[in-house]
């Protein structure tokens, strides 16, 4: 017993010995401090540096006469125009944004620095910050109102002014104590947000289908269009599920059915930049169809993708296994080419409608053959050389089967011709992907990587997709 006893002491003190070398070696060779703020290091890098998104509170508005009529009913309180002592530098056609109480009802809140303050509803308000606005943006950190201070092309900068919000103490303490105050002001230290809001063309309706957004945004913005999409397509989240997750975190009643409005809508518009966007793809295709619920009915999706690349270049919903869709897919996998290949690998699995469909190619001088990979196991030596294609489109669909499994399944054909196409511009220009050691998307695009975000991204992908189709209309008048 007491050899046991001694044995543990001298392992004890072994731990103790270690971890005191441990520790000298850290101190020395590892200053913990450089982990405290590295960005200081560098102010260029912190353009980079991404904060979290704020927090989104819908603004409630209210009726003044009601409200006037509410406290003398509840209150015995006669709320009364204010009696000035002297005029107040207020316009007389300013309203309060909540209750709309006239230009009597307002006090000159803070003097001449332009914050107005309502007898009846009690908003404090500023006109070029907070009239015009349905949407609150607070800080997620102090829950301070963002101010706009700048108006970019793409996006409008809000910033958190508060010098107690601990982001801001926080980001304070790490500058190192030697920098100047004109080198101080090159640290990013209070929180700020960028909102991107594209001014959106005006769509003609009779191009949508029935029940679409028209993007005139009366009730809501842009930005909650890019969430509903983010939640929607990104995360695989039903369209109940989304409405429910945009009350729940953001605070904003948007129903499911708007958010299949806005998804119908979206789909039309990304479609043709995905369509016509210059994938370089190789010589290496690689195709697969999957199953789907339609109406509880089976249904099919054909993909072709690029196995280099890993791009999707074709992709098409049908309610049949023939040959048609078959063909359909093909011819918008090969209008990628800028002139078709020579030698082109075409690597499926055994069904007959891919060599039938290269057949019907063959006599538009597009000559390829069909690389069949046949059943689970390489029993035959053109399986064990091919099966790696096979292998990578197998996955696309356990991808795409991933977000599609919530929504338990789509109403009608064209409901999931447009969950598609979303989700095939999800995976092409805004998934990461880890063939890339820094997860980036399979296609890069300038106007995306500068963005943030992903509300903001998809509002640009909304974007090109409308230039793209001004650039189609334009083509087709000459």
């Amino acid at each position: 017993m007491v050899s046991i006893i001694q044995v543990l002491i001298q392992y004890i003190k072994q731990l103790h010995k270690e971890k005191a070398q441990l520790l000298y070696f850290i101190a020395r060779f590892i200053p913990l401090r450089q982990f405290d703020f590295d960005e200081s290091k560098s102010p260029k890098y912190q353009k980079f540096k991404v904060d979290k998104l704020p927090t989104i509170i819908k603004r409630e508005t209210y009726d003044y006469l009601f409200l006037i009529e509410l406290f003398q009913y509840k209150y015995n309180k006669a709320v009364k125009p204010i009696k000035r002592h002297k005029p107040a530098n207020i316009p007389e056609d300013t309203c309060c944004p909540r209750c709309n109480a006239p230009h009597g009802y307002l006090y000159n809140n803070n003097g001449k620095l332009g914050q107005f303050l309502c007898s009846v509803c009690n908003e404090r308000f500023n006109l070029k910050n907070h009239q015009s606005k349905e949407l609150i943006l607070k800080c997620p950190y102090c829950s301070n109102t963002l101010e706009a201070i700048k108006e970019r092309k793409a996006f409008n900068i809000h910033k958190c002014r508060n010098k107690k919000c601990s982001f801001y103490l926080n980001n304070k303490r790490k500058v190192p104590p030697e920098t100047s105050q004109d080198e101080r002001s090159k640290y990013k230290l209070h929180y700020i947000y960028r909102e991107f809001d594209f001014s959106f063309f005006t769509m003609d309706l009779d191009s949508l289908p029935k029940h679409a957004s028209s993007l005139r945004f009366n009730k809501q913005s842009a930005h909650i269009m890019g969430l509903c999409l983010t939640y929607h397509v990104n995360l695989g989240l039903s369209l109940r599920v989304t409405s429910r997750a945009l009350k729940e975190i953001h605070g904003v009643n948007v129903s499911h059915t708007m958010v299949a409005n806005y998804a119908k809508t979206a789909a039309i518009l990304v479609k043709p930049f995905i369509d016509h966007y210059d994938y370089k793809p190789s010589n290496e295709l690689t195709a697969d169809e999957t199953y789907i619920k339609v109406k509880g009915i089976k249904s099919y999706i054909w993909f072709i993708m690029d196995a280099v690349s890993r791009s999707i270049l074709g992709y098409q919903v049908s309610d049949n296994r023939s040959v048609v869709p078959c063909i359909l897919t093909m011819r918008m996998a090969f209008d990628k080419f800028k002139s078709f290949p020579k030698t082109l690998t075409f690597v499926a699995d055994g069904y007959s409608a891919y060599p039938l469909a290269a057949q019907g190619f063959a006599k538009l001088k597009k000559k390829f053959s069909v690389t069949q990979v046949i059943g689970l196991t390489n029993e035959d030596a053109v399986s064990k050389e091919f099966r790696v294609y096979k292998q990578i489109v197998e996955r696309l669909n356990r991808t795409f089967k991933h977000s599609y499994r919530p929504t338990c399944g789509y109403d009608n054909i064209n409901g999931a011709a447009y969950g598609v196409t979303l989700w095939v511009g999800y995976y092409n220009f805004l998934r990461p992907h880890n063939i890339y050691k820094n997860k980036r998307p399979l296609n890069t695009v300038a106007g995306l990587e500068a963005i943030p975000n992903m509300p903001g991204k998809w509002q640009m992908l909304l974007l090109l997709g409308q230039q793209q189709i001004l650039d189609l209309q334009v083509k087709s008048q000459r």
